[in-house]
């Protein structure tokens, strides 16, 4: 048995190219002057002995927790016959058989190519000069400017890849895919072909990197912190909801399911991920807004007809 673990332990090693041992990179460090959070970051390399195994099996169940845990509300709610009327094409609700479909193949894409793309993780942000197993963690005000500039970086990249992405063979041997839902669902967002998967992942990646090279001060964390909530994006966006509480209402240059949701439907325009201004300034947004004025329009008009006939029968019950 003894044997066998040595076995596995020299294979893994030559895998991940013979790194510094976690005992070692912590040889001199006092943890009494850690937070609580940093203690933990500390043990889980411990734990592993191996950096670029702790960081690619960190990543790989970070991004499954993240992906399905923030996916599951939304199908909870599309069960829920009282959430219809928030839904933004509310004739369609994602089967069980829909959902297990695209479950298998978000699954089969995040084995075969992100996981190899994980498992390189660690050794590229070292490569790059980012900061992965060291502690203390960045300040908070750095990890949001940080944070704020990786959004408008992947936004602006995902504007021009997706678009690229609908051009004829394109659209037709690899984006094709993921319309496939013209009403998308949470679990769709990365419903996709595998390049498609690995073109519009370098958005996500590519600004951490890019401000890496740049700086050399970048810590992973951030870079997790970025993750997970453009995650929450991702899947947010193709939820097929628009609720009172959306964000857009309140911060009106963010897209959100009620921007992406019109792209699945119309298959063309509203190409952007987070923000509004590319398709604003370039109009590839006037379908949308057209289609948007006339919904409002058509409310308008049935709350006014809905008051209407109150009053009528006000006045019918006082005469």
């Amino acid at each position: 048995m003894e044997a066998l673990s040595q076995s596995f332990n020299q294979t893994l090693e030559s895998l991940t190219g013979h790194p510094t041992p976690a005992h070692i990179l912590y040889a001199n460090l006092d943890t009494s002057k850690l937070t609580y959070a940093e203690q933990l970051w500390v043990q889980w390399y411990q734990y592993w002995g191996n950096p670029v195994i702790a960081t690619g099996v960190m990543s790989f169940l970070l991004h499954e927790i993240v992906y399905f845990g923030r996916s599951i509300p939304w199908m909870i709610i599309d069960a829920m016959p009282s959430m219809r009327k928030y839904k933004l094409q509310p004739n369609y609700v994602p089967t069980l058989a829909d959902q297990w479909r695209c479950t298998r193949l978000v699954l089969l894409s995040h084995f075969t190519v992100e996981l190899p793309q994980i498992w390189s993780f660690h050794p590229i942000c070292e490569y790059f000069g980012m900061t992965t197993h060291e502690v203390p963690f960045p300040s908070w005000t750095k990890m949001v400017w940080q944070i704020a500039l990786f959004f408008v970086f992947e936004d602006a990249f995902h504007y021009w890849a997706h678009r690229t992405m609908h051009f004829g063979p394109l659209y037709k041997h690899i984006h094709k895919l993921h319309h496939e839902y013209v009403a998308p669902f949470g679990l769709a967002a990365e419903y996709a072909h595998p390049l498609e998967v690995l073109v519009l992942g370098m958005g996500t990646i590519g600004g951490p990197f890019l401000l890496c090279a740049f700086t050399k001060d970048l810590h992973i964390l951030t870079v997790y912190i970025w993750v997970i909530l453009r995650l929450f994006q991702a899947v947010d966006a193709h939820s097929g909801y628009d609720f009172p509480i959306s964000l857009h209402n309140w911060i009106p240059f963010w897209a959100g399911a009620d921007h992406h949701d019109y792209h699945h439907m119309a298959f063309l325009g509203c190409y952007s991920t987070s923000f509004r201004w590319w398709d604003h300034f370039l109009g590839t947004d006037r379908g949308y807004q057209r289609v948007r004025a006339k919904q409002k329009a058509q409310k308008l008009r049935a709350e006014a007809d809905e008051l209407d006939k109150y009053a009528a029968s006000l006045k019918i019950q006082r005469e």
